[in-house]
């Protein structure tokens, strides 16, 4: 692999960015940005090459990630038509963009991959769901799959569900930053210092989360250990249940997939 291009560097392709450069040469990372300053910042952290136009970017690279936004990802496309030669594959971040209407922008027949990331893939953290499209050779999603490896988890999905993984996948640390930040507010409610009720709340969540996915034991089996007979997380869960906290982040995901799938 010779050079791998990004063009669109916000949280997103900045987060991916940043995982990326901590497993591959970063110096065969070339990125481009609408705001030049965003950019060469990013490049300064990364160690990564800046480029000052996405043409500049795209060209001689293996890979080309697109993090601009959906209404945006086929200007894109056309834009750098001019350099692609039909051996890059374009990887696509844009949520409601389904995978033909990318390979139909690429007259040469470039392969197309979307990607389904999270912002925790920054820290090594995060959950990247895979969805090929046809015309995307299993070699191809393998070299990917090396490329995005510091990133976190990978997954695979298709066409037909990749706008509910991207739901679940990346607007879930959002809601639970809320989640984490309304812990705090009680913790501070019933009288503990902002910090450690922060800190606290957070690591009770972390812990929560690799329990579940270290045990492989359903949520609801995980809940009920931590459930004595009238105590103080069933009197905690009864307040939840009545204030419909399953029924509204059941509802979040399902209205957010819709709005994911109507934003190109």
């Amino acid at each position: 692999m010779n050079k791998i291009a990004f063009i669109g560097t916000g949280n997103m392709g900045g987060a991916i960015v940043r995982a990326v450069c901590k497993t591959i040469d970063p110096q065969k990372v070339y990125i481009s940005n609408r705001s030049h300053n965003k950019a060469e910042d990013l490049a300064e952290e990364c160690s990564c090459r800046v480029c000052y136009d996405n043409l500049t970017a795209a060209k001689g690279a293996d890979f080309i990630f697109l993090g601009v936004k959906p209404w945006q990802i086929i200007d894109v496309i056309r834009e750098i038509d001019a350099v692609l030669t039909g051996r890059e594959v374009i990887v696509s971040m844009a949520a409601g963009v389904p995978g033909y209407a990318m390979a139909e922008a690429l007259p040469k027949g470039n392969a197309v991959i979307r990607i389904l990331p999270n912002t925790p893939s920054a820290i090594g953290e995060g959950l990247v769901l895979i969805a090929p499209h046809d015309n995307a050779e299993e070699s191809m999603v393998r070299e990917l799959e090396e490329i995005l490896a510091g990133c976190g988890m990978l997954g695979r999905t298709d066409e037909e569900h990749a706008e509910a993984g991207m739901t679940v996948g990346g607007c879930t640390p959002a809601f639970t930053y809320i989640f984490i930040e309304a812990l705090a507010d009680g913790g501070v409610r019933a009288g503990l210092k902002r910090s450690d009720a922060m800190l606290w709340a957070a690591q009770a969540v972390a812990g929560a989360a690799k329990m579940v996915i270290e045990s492989g034991e359903h949520p609801g089996a995980l809940k009920d250990a931590v459930c004595s007979p009238k105590g103080a997380t069933m009197e905690g869960i009864k307040t939840l249940e009545m204030n419909a906290f399953r029924g509204g982040v059941m509802e979040a995901v399902v209205v957010a997939a819709k709005r994911s799938a109507g934003l190109a």
